[in-house]
């Protein structure tokens, strides 16, 4: 299980003090703290921190050992958003977009076959997979925001690739979900099964000798070494022999997008700071606490709160058919946060009666996978960062390039795979987020920080397009003031708009909660599994105080890096 653990702190817990506005105003915290999923790359992220790197370092080696540890959820030939916090005496937001892009050769019929969808080919295969964007973010955050050698910071990923990790409860599991579409690829099923092809018993090591070189050649030529050169070509030789449609050209025009993330004025001096399109999950949260800043919802009871969260939930989602990669699509970033916009929402919210998604107009609906992976790391001198990275449903699309390591993504399926109807789950299409040449696919990966002048967070999650809901929840406890070690633990629930149901964790609602939704109109479905891995910090800049907390649904651990004496 995850753990909150809170180090003693006997020296200064302040570097530098600024007064600022009358408050006396931490410039750093003092001390650093990382939260991660997984334990071996939070200690990847504190060596990195012990041996003098920033919060920019310690995320380049905590995203490449979860690219060993974790590769049901991130890796190599996946992406993510990193979403960074520059210290300073007026901190600079930048958010690093290392979304994956649809190979040049892609067209938005790509997944019809007698002009009816086929579910299979954007989920499992090489033609499901899109070029992957993290091999370059973790060149990106090193050469422009680190202070030690990219080689530096990816020899624990080395290491732990070489040397081996224990499998555990969730790899297992995720595996399980998967199998057979990874005992469908040999070089997959080599790797990631045991030899009788079933899932690797609990404890076993799993090695990835061919990772560990490709990781190698990273560490010697920086980004070349993954998109240009042998690695380059054994990935498009492997690709395209299996069915797939990459070429050179694809690899070496990857770049990720530097972009200006959302931020969103909050309650009591607050500020929102999170993710822009093509994440739908930045703005999902601004509208949906935006409403609830209207709202009663502190002072009601848990039944009432629930249904304010659900309505604006609702609300929040409907709008995300509108979204899409904002290179290729006008965005109406502007009007979906404009104050007179959200009032009217909130206006429409009635307390004690639920509205049907069916009495709002119409907006696109959409599935994603949700087995994806989350990260914080906050350094001494205040620079942090949250990042969420994904390679879509668990091992991505099942397909190992042989001789790399690298399992590729199937990220193509969060395209709207039919621009004519439904995608693979069966829901609606959105045009803004058809398939098309080069471009990023929507998503919903929310990595967020809330500053004000006495505090800084950070949150995120995986989940798909339960991201935000999750994040909201978790926010909404910072906002009431609960323990750190409640944000990531609070039972989670979600509404999309559509399907109009409240999914929901089991024992979520009591016996009389659930009735009492029910009366009030709602659709409850429980899920039968507790979903998510939030990861959280909290620095309170007035008492000079750091926290960090990991889900205790996972196995992830959160620890702080004492400053030597």
């Amino acid at each position: 299980m995850g753990r909150l653990v809170r180090g003693a702190c006997r020296g200064a817990l302040l570097a530098t003090l600024l007064l600022l506005g009358g408050v006396a105003q931490a410039a750093g915290p003092g001390r650093a703290a990382v939260a991660t999923p997984h334990p071996s790359a939070t200690v990847a992220g504190l060596e990195t921190l012990a041996q003098g790197g920033n919060a920019f370092d310690a995320a380049v080696a905590i995203a490449a050992a979860l690219a060993v540890a974790e590769p049901y959820g991130s890796g190599l030939g996946g992406g993510g958003f990193f979403l960074l916090r520059q210290a300073g005496d007026k901190p600079v937001y930048r958010f690093l977009d290392a979304r994956e892009r649809a190979p040049l050769a892609a067209h938005a019929k790509l997944y019809l076959r007698d002009g009816k969808p086929d579910p299979a080919l954007s989920l499992d295969g090489p033609l499901a997979a899109a070029i992957p964007g993290l091999p370059a973010a973790l060149a990106d955050l090193a050469g422009h925001y680190g202070r030690l050698p990219l080689a530096d910071t990816l020899t624990p990923a080395i290491r732990l690739a070489r040397d081996g990790i224990s499998v555990d409860r969730i790899y297992r599991e995720r595996a399980g979900f998967r199998l057979a579409a990874m005992r469908d690829d040999p070089e997959t099923a080599r790797l990631f099964l045991d030899h009788k092809g079933e899932v690797p018993e609990e404890f076993s090591l799993l090695r990835q000798p061919e990772l560990a070189n490709t990781l190698e050649r990273m560490a010697r030529y920086g980004k070349a070494g993954f998109y240009s050169g042998p690695v380059a070509e054994k990935l498009v030789r492997g690709v395209n022999a299996a069915g797939g449609i990459w070429s050179l050209e694809d690899l070496d025009r990857y770049r990720t997008v530097e972009r200006e993330p959302i931020r969103f004025p909050l309650a009591e001096g607050r500020e929102l700071i999170s993710a822009p399109p093509p994440s739908a999950g930045g703005i999902a949260l601004a509208q949906s606490l935006a409403m609830l800043q209207q709202l009663p919802w502190r002072e009601a009871d848990r039944v009432q709160r629930t249904h304010y969260v659900v309505e604006a939930l609702r609300r929040a989602y409907r709008d995300r058919g509108l979204l899409g990669d904002p290179d290729f699509v006008a965005i109406p970033t502007a009007r979906l946060l404009d104050a007179s916009y959200l009032k009217q929402l909130a206006q429409g919210i009635d307390p004690r009666r639920a509205t049907p998604s069916s009495a709002l107009p119409p907006s696109p609906s959409w599935r994603e996978g949700d087995h994806t992976t989350h990260f914080a790391v906050i350094d001494k001198d205040g620079n942090a960062v949250a990042a969420t990275l994904s390679i879509n449903l668990p091992f991505g699309a099942a397909f190992t390039v042989p001789g790399t390591g690298v399992l590729l993504n199937d990220e193509m399926d969060d395209f709207a795979a039919n621009p004519q109807g439904a995608n693979a789950y069966g829901l609606a299409a959105s045009q803004a987020n058809a398939v098309g040449s080069g471009k990023r696919p929507l998503s919903s990966m929310s990595p967020t920080f809330i500053e004000s002048a006495s505090e800084f967070t950070a949150f995120g999650t995986p989940g798909g397009s339960r991201i935000p809901s999750m994040v909201l929840l978790s926010v909404l406890e910072y906002l009431d003031g609960q323990p750190v070690s409640r944000w990531p633990a609070v039972a989670r629930y979600h509404h999309q708009y559509l399907p109009d149901v409240i999914e929901h964790e089991p024992g979520a609602f009591s016996s009389d909660e659930s009735a009492e939704l029910r009366a009030r109109g709602h659709a409850l479905k429980p899920l039968g599994r507790n979903y998510g891995n939030q990861q959280v910090l909290y620095w309170n800049k007035e008492k000079g105080s750091l926290e960090a907390a990991s889900d205790p649904r996972g196995v992830g651990r959160a620890d702080l890096l004492e400053e030597p004496r």
